[in-house]
């Protein structure tokens, strides 16, 4: 059974500026603005770190933009037999 690897320093940062921009913002930040507040300069930088995110099932986004973002629960993980 494959185990997921712990998030980050940077990956839990960004959760940590998501999830309170939101709450205070009622959408989520920009590349940019997400950047600037967690040490990053390069948009592209920001913009792996969110998919490796998404890629996990902890953000999604309803538009083509990073501020259309929104948190998801995380799934439990799936127990039981395996297939063969």
């Amino acid at each position: 059974m494959r185990r997921e690897r712990p998030l980050s320093v940077r990956q839990e940062a960004i959760m940590r500026l998501i999830r309170s921009w939101i709450i205070e913002h009622g959408e989520g930040p920009t590349i940019r603005q997400i950047g600037a507040r967690v040490g990053l300069s390069s948009t592209s930088s920001v913009a792996y770190q969110l998919a490796q995110l998404e890629k996990r099932g902890l953000i999604s986004r309803t538009g083509r933009d990073w501020s259309s973002c929104r948190l998801e629960s995380p799934k439990p993980p799936r127990r039981g037999l395996r297939s063969r």
